[in-house]
This record gives structure tokens, C-alpha cells and sequence, in this order.
């Protein structure tokens, strides 16, 4: 690509500041030009409260990367395709898979690129685990997903309400990184959803999938956790037993760990971002999303205690 793509970043939280911002400035492909927040701003950019005073101030931009939680992303990005630009969205893509089919529609029709995000599929070990897997038969698979809540979203009282997914945002991530490297169909077969008396959203479930109709799937999301964060996935093949942890950035084959490597999670995203520009493609890829959804519609609910940050 000759000439840098002028950027947008709105949604100027945790996110956004740990990993967006960084993978930004450390991409040759890309220009910071301005930042769209209610509370947050960017030094050394003009800064708009919306996206709208951004579209009005005529300020010539490529493209937008949206870090806002899912509920009202789709209105943003509706808008940046009738302004003409392309548009990344961060996990997961939006508050409903109807949205999100819509905005694959409104991109056609605009001649734009959506790319919704999926981290998880870019950390150090995940291509390495789905070359391995290619051709093996999968025997069984566990997933174990749990972290602390109030470190990796301090706060953030919009997680546990309805739209905000609750632990499915950090559990997606693994859902992510199996629809990648599994070679078949993963689906739904039941989930046990546990709800903080008063919230909107679960803060722990339990899912049982089946891969390929044969090989039981099992998964543990938990937003409890305290000490040690467990992100972890485990299968069983004909071949061996695989093993991806710290959230897939080291892989282990019967035990003993493989070489991994990759730029970075955030700046692999950037990467594929440019390069489905350049090409004039799209990449929305809602299979675990799909699953989520799933989830709630299958899911057995419990109440347990309430929940404070």
C-alpha cells in the first residue's frame, strides 16, 4: 500500500489504551488522525465527542476502528459507511447477529471493508495448533476460560448488563481461537448460564458442544477467578493431545511445548485490516458469535449472589 490510511479510533477506554493505541502507532500502514469519545482523548489528535461532530468537521479519514462496547456500535458504523470509510470493529462485532449481517450488507453496498475482529486467533501458538490439527481426528476438547472480572474490566458496569455479554466477552475469545483451528463444525448442544441476582448478564457458564456430530467439547467460563487467570484449551486426537495456553500463545504437543510466533495480537489485526483494503475485501467471520447466541437461547439460568465492582 503506497499511502498510509488515515484512522479514526473511537471508544477511548481500557482497550483501546492498552492495545489499540499501541498496535496504531507501531503500524507503518496506518495515521492516527482523530479520536471519537464521551469521556476519553488522545494527545496530539483532534478529539470529538461523537461521530458526528467528527462527519460534520469534513476532516479526511480512510477508515474507523470502533472499541465502543457492542450495544450501539451498529449505529456508528453504519454511519462511517454512508461517510465512505471502512470499518473495524472490535470483539464482539455487535449486540446481535442481525445487526452485524446488516452491516456485511451495508459494506457491499458501500464498496467498504468490515472487518470484525477476533483477537484470540492471532496469538503466538493459534496457527501452529491449526496446522497440527489439519487431517487428525478429534476425539474429545475442553475449554477453560476463567479470569477476574474487576482487573480486566474495572468497573465496567456495562458487562453484566443485558448486551454486555457478561463472561461470554472474555469466553468468546476461546470460542474464537477452536472455530479456527477445529477441522469441522462445532455446535451447541446445551449451556448452564449463571446470572449475579440483579444483572443482565451471566458471570459464569458452562457449554457443552459437540464437534463433527461425534467428538464432545466442553467449556468453563468463569469472571471469578482470583490469583492465577486460567485460558487454556485441550484436545484430544488420534495423534496426540494438544494443549494452547495463556491464551494461546504457547502450544504444547503431548506435553512439550512448540515454537510460536507472531507480531502481536492487536498489530496482526492492524495488519489484516490494511490488507483487506487493499484487496477490497471484508472478513466477518460469526461463528462464535453464533455460539454465544446460541448459548442464551439454550442456556439453563441460575441466580447466584449479587455482584459489586
Amino acid at each position: 500500500m503506497s499511502q498510509r490510511l488515515k484512522l479514526a479510533l473511537v471508544g477511548i477506554g481500557k482497550i483501546a489504551r492498552d492495545q489499540h493505541l499501541p498496535a496504531v502507532a507501531g503500524d507503518a500502514g496506518f495515521e492516527l488522525v482523530a479520536a471519537v469519545s464521551r469521556n476519553g482523548r488522545v494527545e496530539g489528535v483532534p478529539n470529538f465527542t461523537d461521530l458526528a461532530a467528527l462527519i460534520e468537521s469534513g476532516l479526511e479519514i480512510d477508515a474507523v476502528s470502533l472499541c465502543t462496547p457492542p450495544v450501539g456500535r451498529h449505529h456508528m458504523a453504519a454511519q462511517a459507511f454512508a461517510a465512505g470509510w471502512h470499518v473495524m470493529l472490535e470483539k464482539p462485532p455487535g449486540a446481535t447477529l442481525a445487526e452485524v449481517h446488516g452491516l456485511e450488507a451495508q459494506a457491499q453496498v458501500a464498496g467498504r471493508s468490515l472487518f470484525a475482529t477476533w483477537h484470540s486467533r492471532h496469538a503466538a501458538g493459534v496457527d501452529a495448533a491449526r496446522t497440527w490439527l489439519t487431517g487428525k481426528r478429534i476425539r474429545c476438547a475442553s475449554i477453560v476460560w476463567r479470569e477476574d472480572i474487576r482487573v480486566w474490566h474495572p468497573g465496567q458496569e456495562w458487562i453484566l448488563a443485558a448486551g454486555g455479554l457478561g463472561v461470554f466477552d472474555p469466553g468468546i475469545n476461546a470460542l474464537s481461537i477452536v472455530t479456527a483451528i477445529l477441522p469441522g463444525a462445532l455446535r451447541l448442544g446445551g449451556a448452564r448460564l449463571v446470572f449475579p441476582a440483579g444483572r443482565g448478564s451471566p458471570i459464569a457458564a458452562k457449554l457443552d458442544l459437540v464437534h463433527d456430530e461425534a467428538a464432545p467439547v466442553s467449556a468453563d467460563f468463569d469472571f471469578r477467578q482470583t490469583g492465577p487467570q486460567s485460558w487454556d484449551i485441550t484436545i484430544e486426537t488420534d495423534a496426540g493431545t494438544l494443549m494452547l495456553t495463556e491464551g494461546g500463545a504457547r502450544l504444547w504437543i503431548d506435553g512439550v511445548e512448540q515454537a510460536a510466533d507472531g507480531i502481536g495480537e492487536y498489530p496482526a489485526l492492524y495488519r489484516r485490516f490494511a490488507q483487506l483494503v487493499a484487496a477490497g475485501q471484508s472478513d466477518c467471520d460469526l461463528r462464535p458469535m453464533t455460539l454465544v447466541a446460541d448459548a442464551f437461547l439454550l442456556g439453563e439460568r441460575t441466580e447466584t449472589d449479587p455482584f459489586a465492582f
